[in-house]
């Protein structure tokens, strides 16, 4: 867990992968307990409110309100889709691609359709009861040559904009899109890699009490 920024209101963090945000499980560490750990340091007993999550394999950056009234501002916005959330990837590239056609821009417009009891979604068609639409647009930076046989010749990094905000939604999409996420033990290829490379990257917010736009990102 890192800070990165920290006022009256707000504090972003950058989470690691392999932590989850919050467990059930009272002998293992999460993020949230971390961070009121941290807090009661010097604020006695905070208020910790969490505006939105990422999956425990995923990286990345989360806002948290420390007060009622932020909390209820940024969910706002979290629910009107104004919180700008990007995200940087490594996938593998099944089909064909050279560094000549870079960069490459494109949409993802799918259905998706969450099962509970696996914890898992699928592309489905829209009009299969429950399917929810996902819709992101992503650009294709950079390729690196695959390491893991039959994956394709490249490795692709690939820099994310959610639209919506759907269960499991990037690593799904891609893999249907056949450009399966690197270390994706759910959704994609058997490639042996110990990590899911998928990080939260970059995150634009309006402050809840003075109404800047806040914009925070991690490199690479």
């Amino acid at each position: 867990m890192k800070i990165i920024y920290e006022d009256d209101q707000v504090l972003v963090c950058f989470k690691e992968s392999g932590l989850p945000v919050q467990s059930a499980d009272p002998m293992r560490n999460d993020l949230v307990s971390m961070l009121k750990t941290y807090l009661k340091q010097s604020e006695g007993d905070p208020y910790l409110g969490v505006i939105h999550r990422l999956d425990q394999p995923v990286e990345g950056l989360l806002i948290f309100a420390k007060t009622k009234a932020a909390a209820a501002k940024l969910s706002a916005q979290i629910q009107k889709g104004t919180i700008r959330k990007e995200y940087r990837a490594l996938v593998h590239v099944t089909g064909e691609l050279s560094e000549e056609e870079l960069p490459v821009r494109g949409r993802l417009q799918d259905f998706l359709i969450k099962d509970g009891r696996t914890n898992t979604s699928r592309v489905v068609s829209g009009k299969e009861s429950g399917a929810k639409e996902a819709i992101l647009d992503y650009t294709i930076t950079k390729l690196q040559e695959e390491t893991t046989p039959g994956c394709g010749k490249h490795r692709a990094t690939v820099q994310i904009r959610l639209r919506t905000g759907r269960h499991h939604q990037i690593r799904v999409q891609f893999a249907d899109a056949g450009m399966p996420l690197v270390g994706d033990r759910k959704y994609g290829i058997a490639d042996g890699e110990r990590k899911l490379e998928l990080c939260a990257c970059a995150v634009t917010f309006e402050h809840p009490a003075t109404g800047t736009e806040m914009r925070f990102e991690v490199g690479e």
